[in-house]
């Protein structure tokens, strides 16, 4: 079977469908918001309002990472121009990190190149070897507890006001995009004073968090895939790199078949209207093993990749000497 071939017959793009998906969950998104502000003295009504809207946020990041990959509406200018209008509710300046997002997926599975990943791993052999100091930051950095909520505050709320590779693709379109989030906020202000902004940065934070959990999933668990050139396979490190989360359709519609990471890495261009179409008309004989959500907060435990067994392993329990072979 040609599975490029059977990607690209999911590939054609519908500017109605990509309305629907976009301005429906700018809807859900405002709608969710003005009852956790309405209601916030109720809250039976203002916390499911504020999860609502909180995945409504990681669903409009998505959408924006669809548009960078030129897959959500019909033409180049028409997914350029959604994805900088998504920029000032994401906090992700559109144009660096639709660039930064292009070289993670040129990276991905290529150990002689972690940088342009968005979690960092370390081999079992690079952590035999560093010292104690190199150590403590790693496991402070792969801490659940610090990785996911710190993770969301850095990334969305600082690391992304200046991302990397700022100089090289986009420093006026940061600039920009910071300025349109000030407005933005001086917005929220003037219609839902401080209570409002509250709510906004507080259920924004729970939909940062979510984020960095499903973004940790995607490449991190037991059986992923990392290799050095020339042994590195592209198609291996697209598909068994990345991972498919069986979470249900539900979950699957409200993330915008994000957890479907696998078939997406294989073709970018598939709009994430159809990567469930795609994923689950596969063969049998080409399906991938899904991740459920039991498996997904175990994977959580996952640190270090394993080069002679090919997997990823916890931290080792009983420290082994340092005195290793050079890679």
């Amino acid at each position: 079977m040609d599975l490029r071939a059977y990607t690209r017959q999911y590939t054609k793009k519908d500017n109605r469908i990509a309305a629907l998906s976009y301005f429906g969950t700018f809807a859900v998104y405002f709608s969710a918001f003005y009852l956790a502000v309405a209601y916030v003295d109720l809250w039976y009504v203002m916390v499911p309002s504020g999860v609502v809207f909180a995945f409504a946020a990681v669903r409009l990041y998505v959408l924006q990472h669809d548009c960078g990959h030129h897959s959500l509406f019909e033409t180049r200018v028409q997914n350029e121009w959604a994805g900088h209008g998504l920029s000032p509710f994401t906090f992700a300046p559109f144009e660096v990190m639709k660039q930064n997002h292009n070289l993670h997926h040129a990276g991905v599975g290529n150990l002689e190149h972690r940088e342009t990943g968005e979690v960092h791993t370390m081999t079992l052999r690079e952590w035999n070897a560093a010292g104690w100091w190199d150590r403590l930051q790693y496991r402070l950095y792969r801490n659940p507890l610090v990785l996911i909520p710190v993770g969301a505050l850095f990334t969305y709320f600082i690391r992304y006001r200046w991302p990397k590779n700022t100089l090289r693709f986009g420093l006026g379109g940061v600039i920009l995009h910071n300025l349109s989030i000030l407005v933005f906020m001086g917005v929220l202000y003037q219609l839902a004073g401080l209570i409002g902004l509250a709510v906004f940065f507080g259920f924004s934070f729970l939909g940062g968090m979510i984020g960095v959990f499903l973004v940790y999933l995607q490449h991190n668990f037991e059986d992923t895939y990392w290799d050095r050139r020339p042994d590195l396979d592209p198609q291996l490190a697209a598909l068994q790199g990345a991972s498919a989360l069986d979470f249900g359709w539900f979950f699957d519609l409200t993330v915008a078949c994000i957890t479907l990471h696998d078939i997406h890495h294989f073709n970018a261009r598939i709009p994430s209207y159809r990567l469930r179409a795609c994923h689950y008309n596969l063969p049998d004989e080409y399906a991938p093993r899904r991740i459920k959500f039991p498996e997904a907060v175990a994977a959580l435990t996952l640190k270090l990749w394993d080069e002679e067994n090919n997997r990823l392993v916890p931290f080792p329990k009983v420290r082994q000497s340092s005195a290793v072979p050079a890679e």
